[in-house]
């Protein structure tokens, strides 16, 4: 289940962030110019982005003022602001000392704290980034001002659709997907309304950090793909010249946006970088069929019972969904709230479990949905992950309060049990590419 966000007050400012992983090293993510931390774990690409980077780091996820899930009153930012945001967030998670990631625009400010607060720094890395964005005769792989004014342009007409995010430019692999092309349009409408890109994209116009490169002392690892169409790869080269021991990696691939393509090329880099090894995420691929459960409406029974009978029936019903677990052989995975990831390892007992959770909570006032879907998971550590746990978790969301839904392949694995379904018709998941036939367990 994804992290859960919180905020730091900076200023007067609440900067949305969440935190996973549980590595010895702190690393503070610091996104491109829009970003949302919730729509982030909609998209298995950026899901397992994240993930692999938790893997072998404590990771520090947030959204800069103006976009995303933090306050966006304003929409005039500065790197200093933007410096003292990422402090509130460090000190609220309790972090002393950081490597900082930043991609694309999260560039420069990244460039300035490493060269402002050393000692809160442990190392730099800089993907698809620069250190000026804007053309100048000392600076000739910047934008000029007729593409700034077409770029400008497209997105106060466009923004929120494909044509106006021009993932051609920004995410050429995922345009030739019409799924990834969605859920990557998705995600930039969820993380920044058209103004605020706008107000975004003329600061950085302006932003120049040259003068900071030589200041820099700290470690740096510069990632760059050079056959992307955002930024030249002469950006990169110049931030490796200026900066003292700065290494360049030069990757394949013409995407932009990090997770798109071949990401895991990205993060060997990084975790060779951080870790001394490329530090692949050690994992076990299992057959298993993953169960959600989570109350329905538990938002306006929460409101109707007040803080403390909604907590007291919350522990309840979390103690019958464990004690029903354990019953079939199910292991709890992650819980939040009012909501619970398990596995089986058999698709038969997974059914019915989910069939048992729903008819003894309903003992308790309570309704709950249920999703199942059989596939291959990723096993790293006590937790799962993979595709086929983002299809039971969609699955779960098209069931209504009270029913038990599972996936053709669910269905078809049980075939000889004496279960029944009826079934539901083919339904789009979302953030899954394909049309998949749903069943309700009757």
């Amino acid at each position: 289940m994804p992290p859960t966000t919180r905020y730091a007050k900076s200023d007067d400012v609440h900067i949305a962030y969440q935190v996973l992983g549980d590595g010895p090293t702190d690393l503070l993510f610091v996104p491109g110019f829009v970003s949302n931390v919730e729509a982030t774990w909609q998209s298995p690409e950026s899901s397992a982005f994240f993930e692999r980077l938790a893997s072998f780091c404590r990771l520090i996820l947030f959204d800069k003022r103006g976009t995303g899930m933090s306050d966006r009153g304003s929409q005039i930012f500065t790197l200093e602001q933007r410096m003292h945001d990422v402090q509130a967030v460090l000190d609220e998670v309790g972090s002393k000392r950081a490597a900082v990631f930043g991609v694309s625009e999260g560039g420069p400010m990244s460039l300035l704290f490493a060269a402002t607060y050393p000692e809160r720094t442990s190392a730099l890395v800089v993907y698809g980034s620069y250190a000026k964005r804007s053309w100048a005769p000392d600076y000739p792989f910047g934008w000029k001002d007729d593409r700034w004014e077409r770029v400008l342009g497209n997105f106060e007409r466009n923004w929120g659709t494909p044509d106006g995010v021009d993932l051609d430019m920004w995410a050429p692999s995922a345009e030739r997907d019409p799924e990834a092309s969605n859920r990557l349009t998705s995600y930039f409408r969820a993380s920044a309304s058209p103004g605020a890109v706008v107000s975004i994209m003329k600061m950085n116009r302006e932003i120049d950090v040259r003068h900071v490169l030589p200041s820099i002392r700290v470690p740096t690892l510069i990632l760059h793909r050079p056959a992307e169409r955002v930024l030249d790869i002469g950006h990169a080269r110049y931030m490796a010249q200026h900066i003292a021991g700065a290494r360049l990696v030069e990757l394949p691939g013409e995407d932009h946006v990090p997770w798109v393509g071949d990401a895991n090329a990205i993060l060997d880099e990084v975790a060779e970088f951080l870790t001394g090894t490329r530090h692949a995420a050690h994992s076990d691929r299992v057959l298993a069929t993953v169960l959600f459960v989570d109350i329905a409406g538990s938002t306006e029974r929460a409101v109707a019972l007040g803080d403390r009978a909604w907590r007291v029936l919350l522990e309840r019903f979390q103690s019958q969904v464990r004690e029903t677990l354990q019953q079939h052989r199910g292991r709890e995975i992650d819980t939040a709230g009012d909501g619970f990831l398990a596995a089986f390892d058999g698709p038969a007992r997974a059914i019915r479990c989910g069939v048992a959770i729903r008819d003894a909570v309903s003992a308790l006032g309570i309704e709950v949905r249920c999703g199942l879907h059989s596939g291959e998971c990723e096993v790293t550590g006590n937790k799962l992950a993979g595709i086929a746990v983002h299809i039971g978790a969609r699955v779960a969301e098209l069931a209504a309060p009270g029913e038990v839904l599972v996936s053709q392949t669910v269905r078809d694995l049980v075939a000889g049990s004496g279960l029944e379904f009826e079934e539901r018709g083919v339904q789009t998941l979302r953030g899954v590419p394909g049309q998949w036939r749903v069943f309700e367990v009757r």
